[in-house]
């Protein structure tokens, strides 16, 4: 019999939660690859989740803090999606899923796990993803560790505050 190890997953079902908003403190520090940090633009962070549901499950979340998409400016609502359009074409390069889940959960009810800071995930997926581990074991099998995925797409991101508007062709 095989075993499957995910141990970081543990640290966020056991662990306490933070305390100061995860989307915020992670636009301050410098050191993006131990902060998940891919990308930053004028109005918007781009990071992997810690907690993926999928190897690639990126998150990405404007720099103003808020919980509202109608509080967001025109601008930095324009930049955000340029920055989600950009993410999505990254991810099929380098990842080449089958396709690619892209949603945001608005309040705790919604399943919205930091209900402070809006965030978009794009998650993707690829045939044969889903098998009996996540419907009979509720146990997702991550077949990349975080920082293998980090160190493989943040080349594709380096570029990404200079060619905000990335087009998809």
């Amino acid at each position: 019999m095989k075993q499957i190890w995910a141990p970081w997953r543990m640290a966020y079902v056991d662990g306490v939660k933070e305390k100061e908003c995860i989307f915020c403190t992670k636009m301050i520090g410098d050191d993006h690859r131990s902060s998940l940090v891919l990308a930053q633009t004028s109005h918007t962070t781009v990071m992997l989740n810690k907690y993926p549901y999928n190897s690639g499950h990126l998150l990405l979340a404007p720099k103003k803090h808020t919980n509202q998409l109608s509080s967001l400016l025109p601008e930095e609502y324009l930049d955000l999606c340029r920055a989600l359009r950009g993410t999505v074409h990254i991810l099929q390069k380098v990842l080449k899923p089958g396709g690619i889940n892209v949603g945001m959960n608005l309040g705790r009810c919604a399943g919205a796990g930091v209900e402070d800071h809006l965030h978009w995930h794009a998650v993707p997926r690829w045939d044969g993803d889903t098998n009996f581990m996540a419907a009979v074991g509720e146990t997702r099998v991550i077949p990349q560790h975080l920082m293998e995925s980090y160190d493989r797409l943040s080349p594709f991101f380096k570029d990404f505050l200079i060619k905000e508007d990335v087009q998809a062709h």
